[in-house]
């Protein structure tokens, strides 16, 4: 199925672009995901979906499949299964950001192949909900990249201290030297290159998370209003259909 779904987010498109090439960074942000793998093109991790009364955990990969830094254009290939093997989801996806002043446009196309339960809501439904959680990734985005822009000012000014002062420190041991990351490799500005340097850095990753990692999509919550629009003319048909044969039986009954 095809859709298409937009969002926008208070940041320069030179940012949303470092972010959106960064799984570290986006994949906390998206409701229910948790990422397990992040080398070179190629991602791994888990989506967490409740359906009623059943939690499915969809495991799987994804790809850079094209990066077009000129046209700000990525497209990913990701595929995933339920990890009972009763259900499988595969989606191209082709994000594009524009720049609008300050703000950042941002149009996905997703192509999307389900099986197994979530495919039984239907297209349309399907769309609505993934407008929906979009939204929740888009809002949850906003805000880390939003809290994370105020502080790089402070952050460069204190990575030039130490450089500044080079003759005043007193030991190797005791003193941590700081280096700009590259862009797109984590989510935090700099990283010390001191003893402690591994615990800060898993930190970061563990901790940089919007929401919590086990925290499931609830399909039908997020579905919302419009679920019952459309259950709402099957229940009225069914009450319908309870009056009439009831009208029916009381007939016989009188005869």
């Amino acid at each position: 199925m095809q859709m298409q779904h937009q969002f926008s987010v208070p940041v320069p498109v030179d940012v949303a672009w470092k972010a959106l090439l960064d799984p570290e960074r986006v994949a906390p942000c998206m409701p229910g995901a948790t990422l397990t793998k992040a080398e070179g093109n190629e991602f791994a991790g888990s989506v967490k979906v409740k359906l009623g009364p059943v939690t499915l955990l969809y495991k799987g990969t994804g790809t850079f499949k094209d990066v077009d830094e000129a046209a700000r254009r990525v497209v990913i290939d990701a595929s995933g299964k339920d990890s009972r093997g009763s259900g499988t989801a595969a989606a191209t996806v082709a994000a594009v950001l524009t720049p609008e002043g300050d703000t950042t446009a941002v149009t996905v196309d997703t192509d999307l192949k389900v099986t197994g339960k979530p495919a039984q809501l239907g297209r349309g439904l399907i769309s609505e909900v993934g407008g929906k959680i979009l939204n929740q990734f888009a809002a949850n985005l906003a805000k880390r990249l939003t809290e994370e822009e105020p502080a790089a000012p402070a952050e460069e000014a204190e990575a030039e201290a130490p450089a500044a002062s080079g003759a005043a420190a007193t030991s190797a041991d005791e003193k941590a030297s700081w280096r700009v990351t590259p862009a797109g490799s984590h989510d935090t500005a700099f990283t010390s290159t001191a003893k402690e340097e591994p615990a800060r850095k898993a930190d970061a990753v563990v901790t940089g998370g919007a929401a919590p990692a086990d925290e499931a999509i609830d399909l039908l919550g997020t579905a919302g209003a419009p679920l019952l629009k459309r259950l709402a003319p099957v229940a009225v048909a069914v009450v319908v259909l309870g009056f009439a044969f009831r009208i029916i039986r009381r007939r016989r009954r009188r005869r």
